[in-house]
């Protein structure tokens, strides 16, 4: 499942980079969806950073049981 998580992150983060440069080289403004999308991307990695730091300050790894 995480896999399959990391890829559709990829595919998304990769759609919403190219079509924003594109939007800003042709100076046309950019689309609802992909701000929303930029938006979600953000609130995905700040979540995912958090737990990454909460993890290490915790502790926990595989392999090591918090007992």
């Amino acid at each position: 499942m995480m896999g399959f998580m990391v890829l559709a992150y990829g595919f998304v983060a990769a759609f919403v980079l190219t079509s924003l440069s594109r939007n800003r080289r042709d100076a046309r403004p950019d689309a609802p969806i992909l701000t929303y999308a930029g938006h979600g991307l953000l609130a995905a990695s700040a979540a995912g950073a958090c737990l990454a730091l909460s993890a290490a300050a915790l502790g926990v790894a595989p392999g090591f049981t918090l007992g």
